[in-house]
């Protein structure tokens, strides 16, 4: 019997999975990773036996996945079309990264997954596992199976006598903890506002206390590695600030994104310590990075986002843009301040040993460091081409011999 390593979330899709594969002749072991997904991992395990899992193993990578995957991208500053935080896209490459490792320890030929023929995380899991066992087959049951909707599948799945989850609350939800993603119901019309109640991380921005929160947070080489003067791990770090992001209702994003297949997705997002830390970053760079540096860095992080949402974490272009964006990292240390409040997140004060800022070079009062008298021969010479070009306009195009 042929096994097969499937990527369990525990949902809807991956369980009726089981059956499926199992009624094509595959031995089906799960796997499944916590990213944090929290009360989403309970119960899954026994749940995945009883669906016709063999075996069923919940890899633990939340660190793995904060130090390897969220940093260097926040470090980046890569931020899809703008407003996307990639919160599933560099998810799905440590995921696919532990299906391989599984796969290679039980030794199966396969590996498979509950993506969708129409999105992007098909593309995710499947570029991994060839970078990293181009040898293994993959088996994408929305591409193979009759199943076309969401209704087709519970009733595959009530039919087998599988648990789901109840039809009036079936948003098509990912969650880490880095933030969660809502798809589905009332949201695949972009007309149509988000009812209240899908949201899960973040309170109503009108709900949100009255007074603001303010919050510190410290970088080292670009990583975030303190809060209010606390040096904490990756974890408790985010942790700590998802609870207060969310409490003050930052973070909530609702957006119409062009997917990587070709069509246009509508989505809700909320990724409250995220959003601060995106903040918190781009602010201390903002003091630590010289002009030109910063504003050639600004067009690899669009290119960075567009690799990490394509699922090209494993390629040769992601490599060398990494090695550019550990350069640009060596000075940015330090803490920004930043003020939350009703939905909101503005830093208000940043510092760092590694400062550009020169306050008498800045100044508006008197300073000795500064010539203004230098800036004449300066603004001739920069202002030369434009100079010569009026010229040669002034008198009609003519070259004067």
């Amino acid at each position: 019997m042929e096994r097969v390593v499937l990527a369990y979330s525990g949902g809807l899709d991956t369980t009726v999975m089981i059956p499926y594969l199992r009624e094509r002749g595959f031995d089906v072991i799960a796997m499944a990773a916590d990213v944090g997904q929290e009360e989403e991992l309970e119960g899954i395990k026994e749940k995945a036996l009883a669906s016709g899992a063999s075996k069923c193993y919940v890899v633990d990578c939340v660190e793995e996945f904060l130090t390897d995957f969220v940093w260097p991208t926040l470090r980046a500053g890569a931020v899809y079309e703008g407003r996307y935080y990639l919160g599933t896209a560099f998810a799905r490459p440590v995921i696919a990264k532990h299906l391989v490792e599984v796969a290679k320890k039980e030794k199966a030929s396969c590996v498979a997954h509950g993506a969708t023929g129409k999105g992007n995380d098909q593309v995710r899991f499947e570029l991994t596992v060839k970078a990293l066992a181009p040898e293994l087959k993959i088996v994408a049951p929305w591409r193979e199976w009759e199943i076309r909707s969401r209704d087709e599948e519970m009733a595959y799945a009530e039919k087998r006598g599988l648990s789901v989850p109840p039809k009036e609350s079936s948003y098509s939800r990912d969650r880490n903890i880095w933030h969660i993603s809502h798809e589905g119901l009332e949201l695949e019309d972009p007309a149509s506002e988000p009812q209240e109640r899908m949201w899960v991380l973040t309170e109503n921005p009108q709900d949100a206390p009255e007074e603001p929160a303010y919050v510190e947070v410290e970088f080292e080489g670009g990583t975030p590695v303190g809060l209010d003067g606390e040096r904490l791990k990756p974890v408790e770090l985010l942790s700590r600030l998802n609870k207060l992001a969310g409490r003050h209702g930052v973070g909530r994003v609702d957006i119409v994104e062009n997917r990587l297949v070709g069509m246009k997705s509508r989505g809700c997002y909320e990724t409250p310590g995220g959003t601060v830390l995106h903040a918190a970053h781009a602010d201390l760079e903002s003091i630590c990075l010289d002009r030109d540096t910063l504003h050639y860095k600004r067009l690899v992080a669009e290119r960075y986002a567009e690799l990490v949402y394509y699922g090209q974490w494993y390629c040769p272009l992601k490599e060398a843009l990494d090695a550019f964006v550990d350069a640009t990292q060596q000075t940015v240390s330090g803490v920004v301040r930043l003020k939350l409040y009703k939905g909101s997140c503005a830093p208000v004060g940043r510092s760092s040993p590694y400062s550009l800022y020169v306050e008498d070079l800045a100044t508006f009062g008197a300073d000795a460091v500064y010539n203004q008298k230098d800036a004449e021969g300066f603004i001739n010479l920069f202002g030369l081409p434009i100079k010569v070009s009026a010229l040669v306009r002034k008198r009609g195009g003519k070259r004067r011999d």
